[in-house]
């Protein structure tokens, strides 16, 4: 390659989805109320949040979106501590970059190894320390329990990115928030029969975080989806849910139904998500590897797909190029997600909130 061959190509198109934030602020005219309500809460689960709390972030969300060079200072003078004792590409650089375009500092952690908890430190005195540090803390973990053993000393806000099996809620938030884009008509009024979506979701929500935060996010929004098709291994032996799991998220108004084969669903999926890893332990597993999405697979000629990535064999990169390719615009309006989120946390939504 020369040096000539090697500029930037700025005549090739964003392969992004076609991703309409003006038309979700259209789409959700109040603001406000329930974000103030943010103010230095814990974020460490998806049951936390209702539909108007949500509403709320999508639009102050599709307003940084709209106008990303607009905001640029709301979180001048505050400073994230970045605790990430797992591995993370997406979800570390997408915290880390809506703190920087909100104008604040980050103090970065990456390995446990280099901390006071190599050396035997406990959990309640990290904590401690960070109260005197930082503003904010997002924590990924592959301990399920760290989170809520540093939440009981913490007084500064803390979002869980992560925490093992469990949960990743930011995650789910983002993937709404990508659904609500492609589709802002759903949050204009009550859906209509014909205007709800069926979605298919590849993977074991017993097992994977970010199925199970997924799931309950949609439960929020049940009235946009006529059907949720869960997609896995008929083969596996592995428990498809947790223990009252199936059983919640129907009482809340899903219309669960299952399947086995992904060809065989696909033509009638509005939106399908795919994942197949699920974090054990120091670990993950592979679950749902056996599906596979690539251009030649039976899409609906509208359907669009999401992926929480990174992506292995599941999800091959001849779609990336084609109208369907959803995933990308999902990870990068999760850093637009994240901004809104982190700017109610720290008590500066008053800032933006009323700027059109």
């Amino acid at each position: 390659m020369t040096v000539s061959d090697a500029s930037f190509n700025r005549e090739r198109p964003d392969v992004y989805g076609d991703a309409h934030p003006k038309a979700l602020l259209r789409a959700i005219q109040e603001d406000g109320d329930y974000l103030l309500k943010l103010s230095n809460e814990h974020i460490v689960s998806s049951d936390q949040l209702c539909k108007n709390t949500l509403k709320q972030l999508f639009r102050l969300a599709a307003k940084y979106e709209s106008n990303p060079t607009r905001f640029s200072t709301p979180l001048q003078g505050k400073i994230l501590i970045s605790a990430f004792y797992e591995p993370s590409t997406r979800t570390r650089l997408s915290f880390e970059s809506a703190w920087h375009r909100l104008g604040g500092d980050i103090m970065s952690i990456t390995d446990r190894a280099t901390t006071g908890i190599a050396k035997g430190e406990c959990l309640d005195d990290v904590a401690e320390m960070f109260n005197n540090y930082g503003d904010c803390v997002v924590l990924r973990d592959n301990k399920e329990d760290s989170i809520n053993i540093m939440m009981d000393t913490l007084r500064i806000p803390i979002i869980n990115a992560g925490n093992g099996s469990d949960e990743h809620p930011t995650q789910a938030m983002s993937d709404l928030y990508a659904i609500f884009k492609w589709r802002p008509d759903l949050l204009e009024g009550k859906p209509t029969e014909d205007q709800r979506i069926t979605m298919g979701i590849v993977g074991r929500p017993a097992k994977m975080r970010t199925v199970r935060s997924l799931l309950k996010a949609l439960a929020v929004f049940s009235d946009c989806f006529k059907e949720i098709v869960i997609i896995h291994d008929t083969s596996s032996d592995d428990a498809l849910f947790s223990e009252g799991q199936r059983e919640e998220l129907e009482a809340q108004g899903l219309k669960l139904t299952f399947s086995g084969n992904l060809d065989q669903e696909l033509p009638r999926l509005d939106v399908t998500y795919i994942n197949a890893i699920a974090w054990e332990g120091d670990g993950f597993e592979t679950y749902g590897s056996k599906f596979n999405l690539n251009a030649s697979s039976p899409l609906k000629e509208d359907g669009i797909i999401l992926h929480p990535l990174a992506r292995g064999d599941e999800l091959d990169k001849d779609l990336d190029g084609t109208p369907h390719n959803w995933y990308f615009s999902q990870a990068r309006g999760a850093v637009f997600l994240r901004m809104a989120l982190l700017t109610c946390m720290v008590q500066r939504a008053g800032r933006v909130i009323d700027v059109v």
